[in-house]
């Protein structure tokens, strides 16, 4: 065998072992885009199963607030659909809608002492504001997963080897203008 055909064949097994690694890169970084999808899921259906017993505790003492109620369990359904159909858009407006009526719902309840000193709701308060803190964190680890996976099927070279086989890229979990903007306090608390 010519010395020039080791080289060449050297050069193609280099070359194919260098293909490998960038596509179990891109694997690996495509799985981690799921894991931190799977992590928000948890969070999203613990909230989901705690917001039916606010919304009970809360109904016991807000007999006249019931759109707040309302409110709150619409925007809990369509974050579960948005969840369950992966559908990343959609979670992200369903998510700003039903910030927005729990931070309604919670101002609402400000006006009923009563409430506020019931140890279920002051337990559901705390249990759904950590799931929320939790939530946010999560969101923040996927959008970097999702960020990462995406610069890299657009580098070159991996970028041949994505478009070969296929691999999209990944949507961020993007939330509206209403829920990144500063809260005003004011409407909030003094709107009912």
């Amino acid at each position: 065998m010519e010395i020039s055909s080791m080289i060449a064949l050297g050069l193609l097994a280099a070359l194919a072992l260098y293909a490998v690694v960038i596509y179990n890169n891109l694997v690996r970084l495509k799985h981690g885009v799921s894991k931190a999808w799977a992590n928000i899921d948890v969070l999203l259906k613990q909230r989901h199963d705690e917001l039916p017993k606010l919304v009970e505790a809360c109904r016991q003492y807000m007999q006249y607030e019931q759109e707040a109620l309302e409110r709150v369990m619409r925007a809990r359904g369509t974050v579960a659909q948005a969840r369950e159909q992966a559908d990343v858009a959609a979670l992200g407006a369903a998510e700003s809608e039903l910030r927005l009526g729990l931070g309604n719902l919670f101002a609402v309840a400000e006006a009923y002492p009563e409430l506020k000193a019931n140890e279920t709701f002051q337990h559901l308060q705390s249990r759904i504001s950590s799931l929320e803190s939790s939530i946010a964190d999560q969101r923040s680890f996927y959008n970097e997963s999702v960020n990462q996976h995406n610069v890299r099927i657009e580098q070159f070279p991996d970028l041949i080897i994505a478009r070969a086989l296929r691999f999209a890229p990944a949507r961020l979990l993007e939330f509206t203008e209403q829920e990144t903007r500063d809260v005003n306090l004011k409407d909030l608390f003094y709107s009912h």
